[in-house]
């Protein structure tokens, strides 16, 4: 009978389980090095019986016990689990604060500085609690970016506006189209409107001494009706005024005046614009002011943050798109000029984030929304690039789903086209459906004092505004009169930027190169008004490159501060060379990152075992088997007589 073979030798056990069964190793718990001593059946040679093996000590023995580890105390684990959440909570707190004391303050006319510091306090208190979201998991982050973006949108709402009066002239479009009347046929100060005037809009006596205050000419005492078409009805059978006035308007020796800029031209807003103005107007209780049109920039905040986090839930990490949306949710620009201010810009920028969302999937619906974006205010025109991000690239990644394939090659001029005009007609047909209604019933142009205001914020070639209003700020420091050259040398720089976007763009992240052709814009042209900059901060929530949101900074500056310096255009000039260059550093960080990141996994990545390579045959004759060889004295082509036979397929 053959011997039993010898078992390997087993593993030791745990250094916890053979110090309680043989109390030998006692480092661990007081400090010093352990006995060096193998226990029995670890040694080389056959297992020991049962009965040989050390058996764990019973209670009470002379042996003392090493004790164990004691585990951290719930309370405390509950205590350091919530440090974070109090600490973001009591930020959010902060900033609210802050936000209704700057807006309970009426400083933009007297005191511009002391504003400026409570922007730059709030300021401070946003981007510490952008920082601090980031550590907090995705469904806690939401619950916190929501909470606190109607909280912050809700400091909008403790009073009048405080920086712009674009909101009267609002509610003054609206009033207009609610009588049948065109926004586009008369200005405000026309004779024509004058039934339709009351003492909150057009003030009378020493109600016009205050700030953004415009005079006008005094209502006639029979005024002349507009003259209906067979579509509208009579303009004072549909009077919906706001406060009633305590007297009819009649011309008299009072001064008049209107809370409405440039009563003397038309209308500059778009279709939809004038659209969400009517709807407004007639959702709106009788007697209200300008709370309704607040009330609706509220809600379109909030709209907007809600957007956002249903689109993170999709994105590959849905914690960290979830923290960015606090970006938009609790900056401070938005209860500013979004809320407080009613600014129609938040529409678009609702309207363009759901496109930008929904191009990579659905390219029709997401030209349709740029589209309604672009009638809402035509700034949203500059996001269009960043919906055909890669279009002319020779490599299309590959489609969402598997049922969405292009029917083309990726490389052909065919599929470059068909992918533009999804995205292109939709859009196009969108705003031209938006101003047909308007230009049926118009008798003048749609298009209102649109010309005119570019020429007086100094856009135009020649135009002699634009030393006033600091236009073109940093290509001021290359030249001193940049106007006569700024429009062709601005046309090549975004001709250039739209070009890499459409070649390099990423088809999955079209708001990144809409950030891009965006932000660009702004550096080149500096505008002076910090709500055109709500589009950057929505798509820097989108995108997460923190660095952009210079660009609203830099209006504030422009508009805000530069009141309270004398020759204040430097200030403007320097708030956008920042910005400037935060956009330059962020871009080189990003840069160098990128290599890292790339040889980052091959570096972590384990070594794959290499496996052992075969021997080459020599040349010749394949030699037989051991064990098909042939036994000696069989004849030639017997089969093999050796322990080992050779399986015959039959």
């Amino acid at each position: 009978m053959p011997a039993r073979p010898r078992r390997p030798p087993r593993r030791p056990p745990r250094p916890g389980r053979l110090a309680r069964w043989t109390g030998r190793w006692t480092g661990r718990w007081t400090g010093r090095a352990p006995d060096r001593v193998p226990p029995p059946h670890s040694v080389p040679g056959p297992r020991p019986p049962a009965r040989d093996r050390p058996a764990p000590p019973p209670d009470g023995t002379d042996e003392p016990r090493p004790p164990e580890r004691p585990a951290p105390p719930a309370r405390a684990r509950t205590a350091r689990r919530w440090i974070t959440p109090l600490a973001l909570a009591t930020l959010l707190g902060s900033l609210v604060t802050v936000l209704a004391l700057t807006f309970r303050r009426d400083d933009f006319h007297t005191a511009p500085g002391p504003l400026s510091r409570w922007y730059a306090i709030a300021w401070a208190l946003f981007a510490a609690a952008a920082w601090t979201v980031r550590c907090l998991g995705a469904r806690q982050a939401a619950l916190f970016v929501l909470a606190g973006s109607a909280a912050v949108a809700a400091t909008g709402l403790l009073a009048p506006p405080r920086t712009s009066t674009d909101a009267y002239r609002y509610a003054w479009d609206g009033r207009v189209q609610a009588a049948g009347i065109s926004p586009y046929d008369h200005a405000p100060e026309d004779p024509a409107l004058a039934p339709l005037r009351d003492r909150w809009l057009f003030p009378q006596g020493t109600a016009c001494h205050g700030p953004d205050r415009a005079p006008v000419r005094p209502a006639p005492e029979h005024p002349t009706p507009v003259r209906p078409t067979p579509e509208q009805p009579t303009p004072g059978a549909a009077v919906r005024a706001g406060p009633e006035p305590d007297r009819p308007p009649s011309a008299s020796a009072e001064p008049q005046c209107t809370r409405l800029n440039r009563p003397s031209v038309h209308t500059i807003y778009p279709p939809a614009a004038e659209g969400y103005f009517l709807l407004v107007h007639r959702s709106a209780p009788s007697g209200s002011t300008l709370l309704p049109l607040q009330t609706g920039g509220a809600l379109l905040s909030v709209a907007t943050t809600a957007v956002l986090l249903a689109a993170a839930r999709r994105r590959h990490d849905p914690r960290l798109a979830t923290a960015r949306a606090a970006l938009w949710a609790w900056c401070p620009a938005v209860p500013v000029e979004a809320v407080n201010n009613a600014h129609v810009d938040a529409l678009g920028v609702l309207l363009t984030v759901a496109g930008l969302i929904a191009v990579p999937r659905r390219r029709a619906l997401g030209g349709a929304l740029l589209g309604a974006a672009t009638a809402v205010k035509l700034l949203p025109a500059v996001t269009l690039p960043g919906a055909l991000s890669g279009v002319l690239a020779t490599a299309v990644p590959k489609p969402l789903t598997a049922l969405k394939r292009p029917a083309e090659s990726p490389t052909s001029p065919t599929a470059a086209i068909r992918r533009a005009a999804a995205v292109v007609l939709p859009a196009t047909a969108v705003v031209a459906l938006g101003y047909l209604p308007y230009v049926l019933l118009s008798h003048s142009s749609v298009l209102g004092y649109l010309t005119g205001y570019v020429a007086e914020e100094g856009y135009e070639t020649g135009s002699t505004a634009g030393d006033d209003k600091n236009r073109y700020a940093l290509l001021r420091l290359l030249h001193p009169d940049p106007e006569a050259w700024a429009l062709p040398v601005i046309a090549a720089a975004l001709l250039v930027v739209v070009a890499w976007v459409l070649l390099r763009g990423d088809p999955q992240r079209p708001w990144r190169g809409a950030l891009v052709v965006t932000g660009t814009a702004f550096l080149l042209m500096t505008p002076g008004y910090p709500w055109y900059a709500l589009l950057v901060v929505a798509l820097v929530a989108l995108d997460g490159r923190w660095e952009w949101l210079g660009l609203p900074l830099a209006g504030v500056a422009q508009y805000v501060t530069a009141r309270a310096v004398d020759d204040g255009a430097w200030v403007g000039t320097l708030g956008y060379a920042v910005a400037g260059a935060a956009v330059m550093t962020g871009w080189a960080l990003r840069a160098r990152q990128v290599p890292r990141a790339a040889s980052a996994p091959r570096r972590n990545r384990p070594k794959r075992p290499t496996r052992p390579t075969r021997p080459t045959r020599p040349p010749g004759p394949r030699p037989e088997p051991p064990g098909d060889a042939a036994t000696p004295g069989s004849p030639p082509g017997s089969p093999a007589t050796g322990p080992r036979r050779r399986r015959v397929r039959r």
